[in-house]
């Protein structure tokens, strides 16, 4: 996972090896998620270095939120792009979060269901390897 649950509140004006620091990205991925649109040009020096703001650093904790629950980088573009082209696409980022929700909860019951299965299972295990120590014991 890249981060906890949120970046911390930080001043504008990062570098990108600061927001990489943060956020477990390399630059490079920051930079292909610029030039892939996932995130607005970043603000620049005079200079032409990238400088983070508060507001690129929210918008990049919920990519990397989206990301760590599987939304595939297709989706989250399409995410992007309904976001920059305003409040009027509201309902459609709605419906995108709601679907992914959706695929969220039912991998999550799918796991809970495997984690049973493999409690189940070492039970099962160690229940064989007591009954074996019993044996061994008489």
């Amino acid at each position: 996972m890249a981060m906890k649950n949120a970046l911390p509140q930080q001043e504008s004006n990062l570098t990108i090896a600061e927001v990489s620091e943060l956020t477990k990205l390399s630059a490079d991925t920051l930079r292909y998620y610029e030039k892939a649109g996932l995130i607005e040009r970043v603000g620049r020096t005079t200079g032409n270095q990238r400088r983070y703001a508060s507001a690129d650093l929210a918008w990049l904790a919920f990519l990397l939120r989206l990301r760590e629950t599987g939304m595939s980088i297709t989706d989250m573009k399409r995410f992007a792009r309904l976001r920059a082209a305003g409040d009027a696409t509201i309902p459609d980022r709605i419906t995108l979060l709601r679907d992914h929700a959706e695929v969220v909860a039912s991998h999550i019951s799918a796991l809970q269901q495997n984690a049973l299965a493999l409690g189940d299972k070492i039970t099962h295990y160690e229940q064989q390897l007591n009954s074996r120590k019993k044996v061994d014991r008489q």
